[in-house]
């Protein structure tokens, strides 16, 4: 009997854990997101994922300027709470167009990240597409 006791105790102090690591990582989401609606002043954001199964899951956050130039290309990839949003410089400076159509998106290694790209951009488009605010726009949540 106690020893079921001690097996509750081991699973509320695994659920404990999670949450705090959650609570982490939804901390460190909103800090990026914050420091980059304060950068930006004017364009577009587009935020997309890809779930894991057993592998590593993945956020991509694309930011452009009024004429889709990407201004800023972040991801967050791993299996952690601990992960952390890395700039990916080699496609700052890109049009959203050649993006769509670069080699770097084919590549075997980075179907997640295609993927996510993929629904970043998509969350851009409609964006583009509805009627224009002031600063950054497109941070809305994607059912993709």
């Amino acid at each position: 009997m106690v020893m079921w006791q001690w097996g509750l105790l081991a699973l509320g102090l695994l659920w404990a854990l999670q949450s705090l690591g959650v609570w982490y990582q939804m901390r460190h989401y909103t800090d990026v997101m914050k420091g980059i609606t304060s950068k930006y002043n004017d364009g577009f954001v587009g935020a997309g994922n890809v779930r894991g199964r057993l592998g590593k899951g993945m956020i991509v956050l694309i930011v452009t300027n009024a004429d889709l130039a990407i201004q800023r290309f972040l991801v967050m990839s791993g299996r952690s709470v601990f992960a952390k949003f890395r700039r990916r410089p080699e496609f700052e400076n890109m049009s959203i167009e050649a993006l769509r159509t670069s080699s770097l998106m084919t590549t075997e290694e980075d179907r997640a990240l295609a993927k996510a790209t993929e629904v970043a951009i998509a969350q851009i488009d409609r964006a583009k597409a509805e009627p224009k605010s002031k600063g950054l726009t497109g941070i809305k949540a994607v059912n993709a």
